[in-house]
């Protein structure tokens, strides 16, 4: 879909309560929150939980410790954006957040791809859109050098919107305010972007407040988008807490099947009724090209064990606290996985030798607090945290680089950017 300019008045655009989960105004108050305050999150979670061993995977851990080698943290926590005169700026974009990376095979660059994003820093100036993407022609694995953008989508220091739709509109699906990336992958020359329509930021409690989740494909590159046009129902059309809502294309693993993570979509961060679960499926990349999204493959647990079927939907391979965004990446020969554990207030990590083998205990990397529980001591603190994407060229499975994004849920109020870490020790 090719795109164009729609300025709007910026606070069309503000979310209020999307950020509400750590004492912001609109929270829902459960015990453990009302122990919160602004800025501040105090955890008691422990993290997503795999399914017990049993009922969990067919595949288990061999019990040997992993490397903990690495290069030491290089970046941690240098902006993307949001501020002057910086390479985002340069390109058209001054504030955004997500900044959702992923390998450009046909040339070896990277892109990066925003949600909301403005022209001038903190949500200043024109509203751009959702989603954007701006490129860098190489990637610094080793953190010495933070990322920096070389040129934008579609022409370089022309940060547009990717999709040809109008926010706050009825496009035939349903009222949508906004589309915000979730993924993107490149392979055979063709580039994927899945994605949510939001009909509310502030859905009812127990609620996700989508519209549907759909892909988006380009032929060259990322200029002009074309949307499948199957889409997976949400909210408002009568699937809540759909597990199609948010997902995370693992890569393509040797044995030649596309792995795919996805969950319900949780773009509030205080929707109790999340639970934490992750499902997983795969599917041929010829039948993915061609939209034929029936002939996936779903890890159910069925009579008693876990097995690759058709006959069944995929069952949740990890539960626990509430998570919002979440990515997985296959580093090397290790399947790595980062998430926001709303509940922990932390971005943690995990990793698994095979995508349908048990996973690693959670570690939290990257939290809002860095004085409680213990877990947090001397941890990166971003206060306002969310996102959490693996890079995918990052320097090793011991080694990752991450991206996070920061807001306070108040226009106009700073920073509202992405932030680079490296030397991530799952």
């Amino acid at each position: 879909m090719a795109d164009e300019p729609r300025p709007q008045p910026s606070n069309q655009h503000s979310r209020p309560g999307k950020y509400s989960a750590y004492g912001r105004p609109g929270a829902p108050e459960p015990s453990r929150r009302r122990a919160l305050t602004a800025g501040l999150g105090i955890a008691l979670g422990a993290g997503l939980a795999a399914v017990p061993a049993t009922t969990a995977a067919a595949a288990s851990r061999d019990g040997a410790p992993r490397a903990r080698t690495g290069a030491r943290v290089q970046q941690s926590g240098a902006s993307l954006c949001d501020r002057p005169g910086d390479s985002a700026s340069a390109q058209g974009l001054g504030s955004g957040d997500l900044a959702i990376p992923y390998y450009r095979e046909h040339d070896g660059t990277w892109g990066y791809v925003f949600g909301d994003s403005w022209a001038g820093i903190q949500q200043t100036g024109a509203y751009l859109g959702s989603p954007l993407m701006l490129n860098q022609d190489r990637f610094d694995a080793s953190g010495q050098t933070p990322i920096s953008f070389t040129w934008a989508m579609p022409t370089g220091g022309a940060a547009r919107q990717l999709f040809d739709y109008g926010h706050q509109q009825d496009h035939g699906h349903g009222w949508e305010f906004s589309r915000i990336p979730n993924d993107c992958i490149e392979f055979g020359g063709r580039t994927y972007l899945q994605y949510t329509s939001v009909n509310t930021w502030t859905p009812d409690a127990g609620r996700d407040g989508s519209l549907m989740s759909g892909v988006a494909y380009s032929d060259d590159h990322g200029v002009t988008w074309t949307d499948y046009p199957y889409h997976w129902a949400g909210d408002v059309q009568g699937v809540n807490q759909s597990m199609y809502g948010m997902w995370s294309f693992a890569g393509i693993d040797p044995d030649g099947w596309l792995y795919v993570f996805s969950k319900r979509w949780n773009g509030s961060h205080r929707n109790t009724a999340d639970g934490g679960a992750i499902q997983l499926f795969r599917i041929q990349p010829g039948d993915f090209r061609a939209g034929n999204f029936g002939a996936q493959q779903n890890w159910a647990y069925v009579d008693g064990g876990w097995r690759w079927t058709t006959a069944a939907a995929p069952s949740p391979i990890l539960t626990g606290n509430n998570i919002g965004e979440f990515s997985v990446k296959r580093i090397g020969s290790t399947y790595c996985m980062s998430y926001f554990d709303v509940d922990d207030y932390a971005i943690c990590t995990r990793t698994a030798p095979r995508p349908d083998a048990v996973w690693s205990a959670p570690v939290p990397q990257i939290v809002g607090n860095n004085t409680f529980p213990p877990g947090h001591w001397g941890r990166p603190q971003v206060p306002f945290l969310y996102g959490g994407y693996i890079h995918p060229g990052s320097a090793s499975a011991t080694s990752l680089t991450l991206i996070v994004s920061q807001w306070n849920g108040q226009q106009g109020s700073p920073p509202y950017w992405a932030l680079q870490f490296d030397g991530i020790r799952p």
